[in-house]
């Protein structure tokens, strides 16, 4: 769960509301079965960036966008590029 303020999906205004269902509805396919031990739909990382509905959406359709299954990298080598990226910054996750 984000240690700030966030707002939860029932709380948003309409406008706030559409863009986290646009958001989620970018997710890779992958993504569309969660993990057994994967939070609560209102405790991820697009729910920290709440409070400013315009970044949240740029952000993460940019995110999804490269992303796609359609680019030559694999799955697995985006998350390889990911993993070392989070490692060399020292990123607790």
């Amino acid at each position: 769960m984000a240690w700030i303020k966030t707002i939860r999906f029932e709380d948003a205004d309409p406008k706030l509301q559409e863009i986290l269902m646009k958001t989620r509805m970018s997710y890779p396919p992958e993504y569309a079965t969660p993990a057994e031990s994967a939070s609560a739909l209102n405790e991820s990382i697009i729910d920290s960036h709440t409070l400013i509905p315009d970044a949240l959406y740029h952000s993460f359709m940019a995110f999804s966008s490269m992303m796609s299954p359609d680019l030559p990298l694999k799955r697995r080598q985006h998350e390889m590029i990911a993993t070392m990226v989070s490692h060399t910054n020292d990123c607790f996750y």
